[in-house]
């Protein structure tokens, strides 16, 4: 089960900097800030939802206290009814940045999400199962700088999915890949997400990634972070931005509520 409710959550930090993230930051060191506020949302079992916003907006922040990794000031998460008070480990967190161990091999890597399993055989076979999913048979023996971006980022994700887990959240998995590494990572979630059929939330920059991958987009605001827009993307895929009319104003109307014309 998957299903996610957030009820007016607000997160608040001490500033700790001498130096303003953004122009707009009026607190000084020592001062309050409100990151995120009163914030309600809900998440449906199965769904993939992106959640978009502007650098520094929260929308990390929101992600980790779903996944039980932060704590909200007031307000609180429920999953399948029970609040969360930490992590879970059938709730699985891919980081934004490069998460192997560098000291083992992928397939040691992705053994470790099912080192309870006694049955050597049965242990292999999953392995082997979501290595071939991501398309990394025959790097089992690697080691992760020995591995491109791309196939590291595919190896986390196999890491992620031989748990069998209920859920799945990704803070900006693209990040640092290149365009054509992007796609075909892209492509990748969007096969894993129609296979394992597993409620997945991904904060994200990438705006037509968004429009291809999710069920539903959230629009987060600025400081302090309100939802500002919700975006029901009921589209058969594969989409195509060039030839969908309706995908491609829906871009650039989520650009627009960012603040950004998409045509420079």
């Amino acid at each position: 089960m998957g299903h996610v409710k957030i009820e007016n959550l607000t997160k608040e930090y001490v500033n700790r900097r001498s130096v303003k993230r953004q122009p707009g930051d009026a607190a000084r060191p020592g001062e309050i800030m409100r990151v995120l506020d009163n914030v309600n949302l809900e998440f449906q079992d199965g769904e993939m939802v992106c959640v978009l916003g502007a650098s520094g907006c929260g929308k990390s922040s929101m992600l980790r206290i779903i996944a039980g990794f932060d704590t909200p000031s007031s307000g609180r998460v429920l999953i399948d009814g029970k609040e969360v008070k930490g992590p879970s480990a059938d709730h699985i967190f891919v980081f934004q940045h490069n998460g192997l161990l560098p000291w083992m091999t992928v397939w040691q890597n992705v053994e470790l999400g099912v080192r309870h399993i006694s049955d050597e055989q049965e242990k292999r076979h999953m392995v082997f199962e979501f290595l071939d999913m991501v398309e990394l048979t025959g790097f089992e023996n690697h080691y992760p700088n020995q591995l491109s971006g791309g196939m590291q980022r595919r190896a986390e994700l196999a890491r992620a999915l031989v748990v069998n887990p209920d859920m799945l959240f990704m803070d900006e998995p693209f990040t640092g890949l290149d365009y054509l590494t992007q796609l075909r990572i892209r492509e990748e979630v969007v096969n894993i997400h129609s296979y394992i059929g597993k409620t997945m939330i991904m904060v994200t920059h990438f705006i037509e990634d968004a429009v291809i991958m999710a069920d539903r987009i959230i629009v987060m605001g600025d400081r302090p972070t309100k939802v500002k827009a919700v975006y029901e993307m009921k589209f058969e895929r594969p989409r195509n931005l060039e030839t969908n009319k309706e995908l491609a104003e829906i871009r650039d109307d989520i650009f627009l509520k960012l603040g950004v014309s998409y045509a420079v």
